[in-house]
C-alpha cells in the first residue's frame, strides 16, 4: 500500500500542476489521474488502498469543511440566511423531483427507484464547491453581496436533504414498504441537531484551548479527530435518529471563529496547508472509484437525466434568489456554483447495487456519469464564471439590501 500512495501523490500532484498550467482546475487533473492509475486504468492502486478509500476521502472531506467553517462567521451568515433557505431546498427539490419523472417515463423505474436515482445526483459536492468559494471570499471576490458565503452556507444543507430523501427511498425500497413521508419532517430536526451538536462540540473545544496551551499544530490535529468521531458517532445512531453531522462539523469551525477569531486565524493558515495533501487522496480516489465503462452503459439517456436535472437545478436558483439585489450575473454564477457532483454519487451511487436493489447497476451508472460530467464542467465553469460574473469587492451589505 506504501507504494499506491506514493503513486497516489506523485501522479496527482503532476496532474494538478499540468491542469493548472493551462489555467484549468488542478481538480480535473487529479480525477483524471485516479481514472488512470484506477482499477479501471493502469491498476496502480493496491486493493488495501481502495478498501480504505472510502475512509479517506471522508476525512479529507472533514478536513474542507472544518476549513470552511473556520473560513465563515456570523454576520455574514446572517446576512445571506433568509436567501440561503430558499437556496437550500428549493434547487436540490426541483432536480430530484424533475430526475424522478424522467427516470419513471425513460428509465421506466418504478417512484422508489427513480427516487433514489433522483437525489443521490442531485447531490452537490462540497469537496469541490468549498475549495472554490473558500479562495473567493479571501481574495474578495462576489463579497459585494456575499456571493461566496450564500454558496458555502447553502451546500452543506442542500446536502443534507438530498442524502436524508436519498437514504428514506432506499429505506422504503429495502424494507418493500410504503415510503415514509413523515421522514421528510425529520429534515429539520436533523439539521437543528447537527447545528447544535456542532456548537457544543465548538464550545467544549474554545473552552479547552483557552485553558490549555497547545501548539496550532496539534490543535489542528484535535480538530480533525473530533470531527472524526462526530461523524462516526452519528453513523452509530442512524439507525435511531439522523443528525447532519457534516453540518455539526462546519458549525464547530464556526465557533471557534466567533469565540476565539484570532486561534481561527492560526488555524486557517495550517488547514490550507493540511489540504495540499487531503485534496490529492479525495480526488484522485474519487476519480479511481468512476468506472467509465459502467458510466458510458447509460448513454444519450443518462446524460440527458443529467441535464435536464441541471437546468431544473438552474431554475430552482432563479427562484429562490427571486425578490433580492442578485443581479443576473450573480444569479448566473449561484447556478453554475452547483453543478459540480462527486463526492456523495461516489460514496453513495452503489448502496442499491451492493444492496441488490432492482436498477442498482443504473443509479450506479447515472451516479458516475454526473461525477465525469459535472465536476470538471462545474469546477471549470466556477473558475470562468469568477472572472466575469462577480465583482472584486471589499464593500459588505446587510440583511436589508439583500431582500426586498
Amino acid at each position: 500500500m506504501m507504494v499506491s500512495i506514493g503513486y497516489l501523490i506523485l501522479f496527482g500532484m503532476l496532474g494538478n500542476i499540468l491542469f493548472k498550467t493551462f489555467r484549468l482546475p488542478g481538480l480535473i487533473g487529479m480525477l483524471v489521474v485516479g481514472i488512470v492509475i484506477g482499477p479501471q486504468g493502469l491498476n496502480l492502486l493496491s486493493d488495501e488502498l481502495l478498501m480504505i478509500s472510502g475512509d479517506l476521502r471522508k476525512i479529507a472531506l472533514i478536513i474542507i469543511l472544518l476549513r470552511a467553517g473556520l473560513g465563515l462567521n456570523l454576520r455574514a451568515i446572517r446576512n445571506v440566511g433568509k436567501v440561503a433557505g430558499t437556496m437550500s431546498v428549493i434547487p436540490v427539490v426541483l432536480e430530484g423531483l424533475t430526475i424522478i419523472v424522467l427516470a419513471v417515463i425513460l428509465l421506466e423505474f418504478t417512484f422508489v427507484q427513480a427516487g433514489m436515482l433522483g437525489f443521490v445526483v442531485a447531490a452537490v459536492s462540497p469537496a469541490v464547491i468549498v475549495p472554490s468559494m473558500l479562495r473567493l471570499i479571501r481574495e474578495k471576490v462576489g463579497m459585494k453581496r456575499n456571493v461566496p458565503v450564500l454558496v458555502l452556507a447553502s451546500a452543506s444543507i442542500d446536502d443534507v436533504i438530498a442524502i436524508t430523501v436519498f437514504s428514506m427511498f432506499l429505506s422504503a425500497a429495502l424494507t418493500q414498504t410504503s415510503l415514509a413521508y413523515f421522514d421528510v419532517f425529520m429534515l429539520p430536526i436533523a439539521i437543528f441537531l447537527g447545528v447544535l451538536f456542532g456548537i457544543i462540540v465548538g464550545l467544549f473545544l474554545v473552552g479547552l484551548f483557552k485553558k490549555f496551551r497547545i501548539r496550532d499544530s496539534k490543535k489542528v490535529l484535535i480538530l480533525i479527530s473530533v470531527g472524526i468521531m462526530m461523524v462516526s458517532f452519528t453513523e452509530l445512531i442512524e439507525d435511531y435518529i439522523f443528525i447532519a453531522s457534516l453540518l455539526g462539523v462546519m458549525t464547530l469551525g464556526l465557533v471557534i471563529v466567533e469565540r476565539r477569531k484570532e486561534v481561527a486565524e492560526r488555524l486557517t493558515i495550517k488547514f490550507d496547508k493540511v489540504w495540499v495533501l487531503a485534496e490529492l487522496f479525495l480526488f484522485v480516489l474519487v476519480g479511481a472509484a468512476v468506472d467509465i465503462n459502467i458510466a458510458l452503459s447509460v448513454g444519450i439517456v443518462g446524460l440527458f437525466i443529467i441535464c435536464v436535472g441541471l437546468l431544473a437545478r438552474g431554475v430552482g436558483v432563479f427562484i429562490a434568489t427571486l425578490r433580492t439585489d442578485f443581479v443576473i450575473r450573480e444569479k448566473w454564477f449561484l447556478f453554475i456554483a452547483f453543478i459540480p457532483k462527486a463526492t456523495v454519487q461516489a460514496a453513495m451511487g452503489s448502496l442499491p447495487m451492493v444492496l441488490g436493489l432492482p436498477g442498482g447497476e443504473v443509479i450506479l451508472a447515472i451516479s458516475v456519469l454526473s461525477i465525469l460530467v459535472t465536476a470538471p464542467l462545474g469546477a471549470l465553469l466556477i473558475q470562468i464564471g469568477e472572472r466575469k460574473l462577480l465583482d472584486k469587492e471589499d464593500v459588505k451589505f446587510n440583511n436589508d439590501e439583500l431582500t426586498k
